[in-house]
């Protein structure tokens, strides 16, 4: 089967995320424009992956209509990015990822492959066979305070443990307002490689519960390796406008280090999507009745329970 054009290229190849607070968007020719107190800027829509709108934006019809014709999605988000009220579709049109996801979620022996990979991806080498799920969480959690500590050595800056009260973002630390407000940049591209792959950002195989709960099963993949370092590093230069200071650190990282050429093959990877010559003709089929047997399965366990 030809590989869907619409799923990587632009996500790949284009810009990270754009966030913005207080401003108006419009639509200029095929693309976008912001308005703000400081006049017009034009917004290159196509190289764009998310568009991530904070307080005081507003934005028309017609450029939601130049945004997403252009694969762009669309992330609503409350101040300084730490809750996420909506989001828009990416532009990918083909429901077979998602119902592999489903499949695997739906199953709890292919579900804990999902997970032991996850854990695999953070660890970075291949985990014991005998190893229960508690006690990977263990290690895990070791894993963090680990990373938490090395950081602080690296950089000199005072680790007090993660806190923060989202219904009063002042009274967090510098520190905590930066790892947030990183952790917050992530999460939107995260969640735009997500649906622009066309998967579901609720069906988390760790995380559960919550609509975004994938999106953070994969950003968990690169705390340790992006966002901690960087909100570290923004603190230990200055205390002054960390969640500013730490966005552009991040948008600056995501594209130098290409992240947006990884995430889509890790997830494929860690969901074990079948290859372009694994795909049969049935699975293919533009009807989209190739999912049929999802729910056949489905039915035939919930008659033997």
């Amino acid at each position: 089967m030809p590989k869907d054009l619409h799923e990587l290229p632009k996500l790949r190849d284009g810009l990270s995320y754009l966030y913005v607070e207080r401003a108006r968007i419009l639509q200029d020719g095929q693309s976008i424009a912001l308005w703000d107190k400081e006049g017009r800027t034009p917004v290159p829509a196509a190289a764009l992956g998310v568009l991530m709108l904070g307080p005081g934006c507003s934005i028309t019809h017609a450029a939601v209509r130049a945004l997403v014709e252009n694969g762009c999605s669309i992330v609503w988000l409350g101040e300084h990015g730490v809750r996420c009220y909506a989001q828009g579709t990416g532009e990918t049109r083909s429901a077979r990822h998602i119902l592999h996801q489903a499949e695997l979620l739906c199953n709890d022996a292919t579900r804990m492959q999902v997970v032991w990979r996850m854990y695999e991806y953070r660890f970075g080498y291949r985990l014991d066979d005998d190893l229960t799920l508690n006690q990977i969480r263990g290690m895990e959690g070791a894993r963090m305070r680990d990373v938490y500590a090395e950081e602080a050595r690296r950089t000199g800056v005072n680790w007090q443990g993660r806190s923060y009260d989202v219904a009063d973002w002042n009274r967090g630390d510098p520190l905590n307002r930066a790892l947030s407000a990183a952790n917050a940049c992530l999460n939107g591209v995260c969640h735009a490689a997500i649906v622009s792959g066309g998967y579901s950002p609720a069906m988390g195989f760790i995380h559960t519960g919550r609509q975004l709960s994938f999106v953070y099963d994969i950003a968990d993949l690169y705390k340790a390796e992006i966002t901690i370092p960087l909100a570290f590093e923004t603190v230990a230069e200055s205390e002054e406008h960390v969640e500013v200071r730490v966005r552009l650190r991040c948008r600056d990282h995501f594209r130098q280090h290409r992240l947006l050429q990884r995430l889509l093959p890790d997830i494929d990877a860690l969901l074990d999507i079948p290859t372009e010559g694994d795909v049969s003709v049935e699975e293919s089929d533009p009807t989209g009745e190739f999912g049929v047997h999802l729910w056949r399965k489905l039915w035939e366990e919930v008659k033997r329970k």
